[in-house]
């Protein structure tokens, strides 16, 4: 049984694993394995402290947390740009799942969880970003309701050109 709570800081490293092997499994043949290899738990552990204890941030951090710690994440908060229809925005800026419980309902009850608080939060729409080539991520927000809105960025990742399109939808 899992349940959803807000993330402290004694779930740091557990969350920092959970997002390293997310990466390392989503995005084998979507970015470059140079830049797969060179993330490490320790790396982005201390990016996390600090991210965490940045005073005023507006984000939220959740887990799913099992009998043996975190096994998934999410992070949202205000959409970080301005949409073209003004509408009040939430975003997700990262859901990840422990690699070998994906398809096992975490992801979308984080989500769930995510989307509840964005509606207390005022938000009238959840907008997030997903790799064009990652279908399995594709499907599982459409399933959530999410759709592209035509726009679109592109990220480099060791010398890779990648582009992300952006997802919507109404809470």
């Amino acid at each position: 049984m899992t349940r959803i709570r807000a993330m402290d800081r004694a779930d740091i490293e557990a969350v920092s694993t959970i997002r390293v092997r997310g990466w390392q499994a989503a995005y084998a043949g979507l970015i470059p394995r140079t830049h797969l290899d060179a993330m490490t738990v320790e790396d982005d552990a201390q990016r996390r402290r600090e991210w965490f204890s940045r005073p005023g941030r507006t984000s939220q951090d959740l887990v799913a947390s099992g009998d043996g710690g975190p096994v998934g994440w999410i992070c949202l908060g205000p959409c970080r740009e301005e949409l073209p229809d003004r509408a009040a925005a939430g975003e997700v800026y990262a859901l990840y799942v422990t690699p070998d419980l994906i398809g096992t309902g975490i992801g979308r009850s984080l989500l769930d969880e995510a989307h509840a608080r964005m509606r207390d939060g005022g938000f009238t729409d959840s907008v997030l970003w997903v790799l064009d080539g990652n279908e399995r991520a594709r499907r599982f927000y459409e399933r959530a309701g999410y759709r592209p809105d035509g726009a679109t960025r592109d990220d480099d990742y060791d010398g890779a050109a990648l582009t992300e399109l952006r997802y919507r939808r109404r809470l």
